[in-house]
């Protein structure tokens, strides 16, 4: 199996007949004085924002009545902190997150890994934390997915067939894929096999327990946590390609929240005691117990050259 590197690689190979597409960059609305890659807090008092009412909002990719109540705890303990009301704020696609971000509907999230980068240049979003296990390992791995019997055991027989993906702006719901399927097994979507959008996760993973998707490609953090809650049974999957691990969802804020306030939201995160919440109830079944620092510049490294070797564009609309 090809290393994530060497993937990226060939996949740049395949693709050099094509027009370059820009390196990441900010938006022009943003600036970056100090190199680390994300937005600078603004210095003129009249740009910054300190709401009342902080909206939160996690990344869309399962059922968002589930998780406005997983999240129940963290949000209370964010108003402890913060001493702000703070609001769940259900989001349907990465595109509407990015756009509330950027139009300042949008608070504190939780961007995906795929839709991090678009985030941080066109939305202004200032990534610092992400969730780990109790020994600080984090990430999560694409696996292709199929169900016992479709005749698909291995991914050379996805040749004619349907591929259920999520989102365009998704790492391991689109952009990993894509590049391994063209990269390593020479397999290019519309030529080779029929691509289909699902929109999240969850509706992949559904898609394929209920035969409704022959295959699909999905992060395996969520399909953990959805086996966990018996909304599918283990054995209504097969899985016939894993990936490295990737770096997970992402949490953050606006650029333009006051530092006073960024500091006591990134408190709200680091101090957050998850013994006996609703979030550990939901998201240990996946292995996270704690968060965690990072930086988008070095922890999004990898995503950012998948995002070159398969042309994605920062351009922001």
């Amino acid at each position: 199996m090809m290393t994530i590197r060497a993937l990226l690689a060939a996949t740049a190979l395949s693709l050099a007949a094509f027009p370059a597409v820009a390196e990441f960059a900010l938006d022009s609305r943003y600036t970056d004085a100090d190199g680390d890659m994300i937005a600078d807090i603004p210095t003129d008092a009249s740009e910054l924002v300190d709401p009342d009412t902080l909206i939160f909002a996690y990344t869309p990719v399962e059922d968002p009545a589930v998780y406005a109540e997983a999240w129940a705890d963290f949000i209370t303990n964010m108003e402890e902190v913060t001493g702000k009301t703070v609001q769940f704020f259900p989001i349907d696609s990465n595109a509407a997150q990015i756009e509330a971000m950027r139009a300042g509907r949008l608070h504190i999230s939780g961007f995906n890994t795929g839709s991090n980068p678009l985030a941080v240049a066109c939305a202004g979003f200032r990534p610092f934390a992400m969730m780990a296990a109790a020994d600080g390992s984090f990430g999560y791995e694409m696996e292709i997915i199929t169900y016992p019997g479709s005749g698909i055991e291995k991914v050379e027989d996805l040749k004619g067939k349907q591929l259920a993906f999520t989102s365009e702006t998704s790492n391991s719901g689109f952009k990993a894929p894509s590049a391994l399927l063209q990269a390593e097994y020479n397999l290019v979507a519309g030529t080779d096999f029929e691509p289909v959008f699902s929109g999240k996760h969850d509706n992949s993973i559904l898609g394929v327990a209920n035969k409704d998707y022959p295959a699909a490609a999905i992060a395996n953090s969520v399909m953990t946590r959805m086996v966990e809650r018996d909304v599918i049974k283990a054995d209504q999957i097969v899985s016939i390609y894993k990936s490295e691990t990737f770096p997970t969802t992402g949490y953050g804020v606006a650029h333009n929240l006051t530092p006073e306030l960024q500091e006591k939201i990134k408190e709200g995160f680091f101090g957050f005691n998850w013994e006996g919440t609703s979030l550990a109830e939901e998201f240990s079944k996946s292995g996270e117990e704690q968060f965690i620092p990072i930086t988008f510049k070095d922890n999004w490294s990898v995503i950012r050259q998948i995002d070159e070797a398969t042309g994605v564009s920062y351009a922001c609309q």
